[in-house]
């Protein structure tokens, strides 16, 4: 009775642990979307004499929502592995091959999979369209300092 005990907080841990930080990295990454499409619309290329500043101002937390975007994938797969590692306990501490059981398990441990996706997929388009946006700004800084030709 004890060990079904152990069992049943490995599992709220792991759905607690795994799926709280997999929101916490899906709502940073929209906060420092949201941050970022702000400074772009505000920006302005006069204000800025060396396009060097202007690209660190730009790329301010881009390499964290790229970090989000990359690792959330795996954040998921720990979970659906660690999920089946405590199906399996389960099902060998019972000593019974129940299919039902299995298939139940198996299938909760796939979301912390499918929830990594859910998270990964927006953060890299976010971290993409920033990137393009920021690119854009630059381009138009550098337009802007070329000398104007009296021709």
């Amino acid at each position: 009775m004890e060990n079904s005990n152990w069992l049943l907080y490995a599992e709220e841990a792991l759905d607690y642990g795994v799926m709280g930080l997999l929101i916490m990295m899906s709502i940073v990454s929209l906060w420092l979307f949201a941050e970022r499409l702000m400074f772009y619309r505000s920006v302005r290329n006069d204000d800025y004499a060396d396009r060097e500043v202007l690209e660190l101002d730009l790329s301010d937390n881009l390499s964290i929502i790229s970090a989000i975007g990359s690792n959330a994938p795996y954040v998921g797969l720990l979970g659906t592995v660690l999920g089946i590692m405590i199906t399996f306990y389960t099902l060998g501490d019972l000593g019974a091959v129940d299919t039902k059981k299995i298939m139940t398990g198996l299938a909760l441990a796939l979301k912390a999979t499918a929830m990594g996706l859910i998270v990964a997929i927006p953060a890299i388009a976010f971290y993409t369209f920033l990137l393009r946006k920021a690119e854009r700004i630059l381009t138009h800084w550098d337009v802007a300092q070329k000398p104007k030709s009296g021709l």
